[in-house]
């Protein structure tokens, strides 16, 4: 197949680009700089040039394309205050894709979150669609947000798209992660403490990347049409072990931060980390076979390479 991929150079899209290439797909990536282009370039993949916000340019690369798997997200604004901006532009491409793959039965796979679906409980695939498509009528901010942006792709299958949206973990780790764990290690190394919100006992699910990457691959090549799938290895990590191992690594005290004084401590990633949100994956497992087999995230925190000095920072 001929993929289109967006985000494909970030740090989920540099593991689904191989993935594809190895299976035979051509893939085509979307690159908003020069550093993007020449990453694609190098990994074997056809550059596009261009942005979430060329509509024109997302139609027509999609068009061209046997597939697309919609990976790009604005972080950046997502997570310095614009996060209904971020949605908005995430619920138009979508909608760029849905017209040029309208009536096609061509595969779109839409990566989207697990925070909020169902806090407090075991999530399955089953769960979050008793929302509308209309980010807007949730304020277009938060998850909620990005929840009906998901729903707005699953609506597509009744316009011929085989859509489906793979729902991924706040944290989606392995060695030259940059995203949530990095900046709670970051986070720990500025305030010489490895702390956790309360008793620590809220829960993350969580996925090697390398995982992440072979179930996109497999949900572009064989999920039906409507499917929702998640990307989950690790269905409950507690935020209190995330912090031992964090503590003994570094060789800084762990203790719990009081509720009322999380977002001074943590910042922007307070209310992310007060969030229980375990999910399962036995309902995608059993539809595409899919089996993780990479490390867990303690795991993966016990080899050292988010420890590292030179290991990188949160750059959202």
């Amino acid at each position: 197949m001929r993929v289109f991929v967006t985000g494909a150079s970030g740090w989920i899209g540099s593991a689904v680009v191989p993935e594809l290439i190895g299976a035979g797909h051509q893939v085509v990536g979307l690159a908003r700089s020069d550093a993007s282009a020449a990453a694609l370039t190098a990994a074997g993949a056809e550059v596009r040039r261009g942005t979430l916000d060329d509509l024109h340019g997302l139609r027509s690369a999609a068009a061209g394309s046997d597939g697309v798997i919609h990976l790009a997200f604005k972080h950046d604004i997502a997570f310095s205050g614009d996060f209904a901006g971020a949605v908005e532009a995430d619920r138009r491409a979508v909608e760029a894709f849905g017209a040029a793959l309208a009536g096609s039965g061509r595969p779109l796979v839409l990566a989207s979150g697990l925070l909020g679906v169902a806090p407090g409980r075991v999530s399955t695939e089953r769960d979050g669609h008793d929302i509308g498509p209309d980010p807007a009528a949730h304020g277009g901010d938060g998850p909620l947000g990005r929840h009906a942006v998901a729903e707005l792709a699953l609506s597509l299958a009744s316009r011929g798209v085989r859509a489906s949206v793979l729902r991924l973990p706040p944290t989606v780790h392995g060695e030259g992660d940059h995203g949530f764990m990095a900046a709670l290690v970051g986070i720990a190394r500025e305030k010489r403490l490895s702390g956790y919100i309360g008793d620590g006992a809220a829960h993350w699910p969580a996925v090697h990347r390398l995982d992440a990457a072979h179930l996109f691959r497999l949900a572009l090549e064989k999920a039906p049409d409507g499917s929702t799938l998640h990307a989950v290895a690790d269905e409950a990590v507690p935020l209190r072990a995330v912090a031992e191992v964090t503590g003994r690594h570094l060789g800084l005290p762990v203790a719990s931060v009081a509720p009322e004084d999380a977002a001074a401590h943590f910042g922007w990633l307070a209310p992310f980390l007060a969030l229980d949100t375990p999910a399962s994956s036995a309902l995608t497992r059993e539809l595409l076979g899919w089996r993780p087999t990479r490390p867990g995230l303690l795991d993966d925190l016990e080899k050292g390479h988010y420890f590292d000095a030179s290991a990188p920072t949160n750059t959202w």
